[in-house]
């Protein structure tokens, strides 16, 4: 006879037991806690609905924000923070509304104006039934334009003085002291720019006809320029490089393969060289003799050895050591025009107009024949893209009743700036400050390094340069926004050497940098538009005629 209880039984018996050892004990697994519902559900700024990002608030913001239910008033100064955008706390206050569930926030004093502040409401925030924030809040909040005006009312005509002539100092007082080029930029030491350098002697022309300086001093700093690049500067088959060493002149890569010479920043030094050449027209001995050392600069440069295994299209860079590696030919549309206009002006090494026509126009690709807001565009990319294309070649190249085979360039640039203007005043991106006064988008400074901007590069940045650059096509538009730089933000924009490169409302950012590309532009097309003077000059270069006709070009200034 078996003995004791089998086994499954026994252990069904020891769970028995132990169950009725547990009663009248609350072992039971208590019920989970109900889900936090105390969450935010609105936010205004100033009464309106913004979302998280608000540009133009007041600078003594209203900011509303509305929760679930009501919050509990002791936990909201540890939940709250007010600060600038470099982590300044800023002093507020805090009421309630709608029985404590609106917070409302505002700032003690006054904020800056064009600054940008964060308001935030961490999970710290507790309801008065003891339930956090289901998440925290952060608002991003740039304050509005100061309309006020920071200078004293001038003559449109004292104000383009004033604008010119502070300009103009750059070239001047912040010229290399050896070799008197312009520096690349405020901050580049012994960087020079040949290109800028090229606007910065047509920018001295224009000082000298405006009385900035006297037409000795002006031909002393021509002499000095000139000496330097025959006798010290790097030069590759007569060309230039892009950036030189203001002492020494050997050449300061502009990037690793970037080393040599340089046919687009070239084809800028020598349409200001020409430019002193003419302007310099007297029959003293210097006079003379700077016209005959121009001469000879210009003729040096070799513009038909940049047709690379004798293509009939030139490239934009040569190097000594990687010869055609960057291997970038010059086609249109761009700011490089003028180099294929100087290359078949070239009294020694002249292009053919088959170089120009299968190069530069691409075999008639050139045209685009676009339409943006009405408005014909002849060629280069959708909106015509940044506006220094419809600027760099004409600083003294006359666009007005400028036509060839592939466009009326008077419309082109015309267009392309309106194009530009309008774009900015439709503000399709909803950047913050784009206005009728407010417009221009070109290459530039910005907040994050450099870029080319245009309607399809649209960062939110505006260059004062870009405005003022097109004086002679949009001169009401232009002047329009040379008032509001100079009045409205010339606290922030207005400078040693004039307006600084760029500014962002939208970011509330403004940079402290001057580049001599832009500065340069700037200040010369005021003075065409104001005299013509630099468009007179260059073209009244007989090579100049020569080279316009030999493209196919018509031109009533020829």
């Amino acid at each position: 006879m078996k003995t004791g209880y089998p086994m499954i039984t026994r252990l069904l018996l020891g769970v028995a037991i132990l169950a009725g050892c547990g009663k009248g004990k609350d072992t039971a697994t208590p019920p989970p806690l109900p889900a936090a519902t105390f969450s935010y559900t609105a936010l205004t700024v100033d009464g309106a609905p913004r979302g998280f990002v608000y540009e133009g608030a007041g600078v003594r913001p209203v900011i509303r924000f509305r929760f679930s239910g009501k919050a509990d008033r002791s936990t909201v100064p540890a939940a709250c923070a007010f600060s600038s955008r470099t982590g300044t706390a800023i002093p507020f206050s805090v009421t309630y509304e709608n029985g404590d569930s609106t917070v409302v926030l505002q700032p003690v004093s006054p904020l800056a104006y064009i600054t940008r502040y964060q308001v935030s409401i961490s999970t710290a925030l507790q309801s008065v039934k003891k339930e956090p924030l289901l998440s925290g809040i952060t608002l991003q909040l740039t304050t509005q334009i100061d309309s006020t005006d920071k200078f004293p009312r001038l003559s449109d005509d004292a104000l383009l003085t004033l604008v010119q002539q502070r300009t103009f100092q750059y070239f001047w007082d912040f010229a290399h002291p050896v070799s008197g080029l312009a520096r690349e930029r405020n901050t580049s030491g012994e960087t020079v720019t040949t290109g800028g350098s090229g606007f910065g002697l047509m920018v001295l022309v224009a000082g000298i006809h405006r009385g900035f300086i006297t037409r000795a001093a002006g031909l002393a700093r021509m002499q000095q320029i000139v000496g330097f690049l025959q006798h010290k500067a790097v030069k590759y088959q007569g060309a230039f490089p892009h950036w030189l060493h203001g002492t020494t002149g050997q050449v300061i890569p502009f990037s690793a393969k970037d080393n040599g010479a340089d046919l687009v920043e070239t084809a800028f030094l020598v349409q200001g060289l020409l430019t002193v050449r003419q302007y310099f027209n007297g029959n003293d001995p210097t006079e003379t003799g700077l016209r005959k050392d121009i001469n000879a600069l210009c003729d040096s440069v070799q513009w038909n050895r940049f047709q690379k295994d004798g293509a009939n299209v030139l490239y934009w860079h040569r190097s000594p050591d990687y010869n055609w590696e960057m291997n970038l030919p010059v086609r249109g549309w761009n700011e490089a025009l003028i180099t294929y206009v100087l290359a078949a002006s070239s009294r020694t090494y002249p292009i053919t107009k088959a170089v120009y026509d299968e190069g530069w126009a691409d075999k008639g690709n050139i045209r685009h024949n676009g339409r943006y807001y009405g408005l014909a565009l002849p060629l280069g990319p959708a909106f015509g893209g940044p506006l220094f294309f419809s600027q760099y070649s004409f600083l003294g190249l006359n666009p007005m009743g400028l036509t060839d085979a592939y466009a009326d360039y008077q419309t082109q640039v015309l267009h392309h700036t309106q194009i530009n203007y309008q774009y900015c005043v439709a503000n399709p991106k909803g950047m913050y400050g784009y206005s009728s006064d407010c417009w221009g988008l070109t290459a530039s400074d910005n907040p994050n390094g450099y870029t080319a901007s245009s309607p399809l590069n649209d960062v939110g940045v505006i260059a004062p340069t870009a405005a003022l650059s097109a004086m002679p096509y949009t001169p009401a538009a232009s002047l329009r926004a040379l008032h509001f730089f100079y009045y409205k933000l010339g606290d922030r924009i207005w400078k040693t050497y004039g307006f600084t490169d760029a500014f962002s409302l939208q970011q509330a950012w403004f940079a402290d940098s001057f580049l001599a590309i832009d500065q340069g532009p700037a200040m010369i097309m005021m003075e065409n538009y104001r005299s013509g003077l630099l468009w007179q000059l260059f073209m009244s270069c007989p090579e100049i005629k020569s080279g316009l006709h030999r493209l196919g070009f018509q031109s009533p200034h020829v």
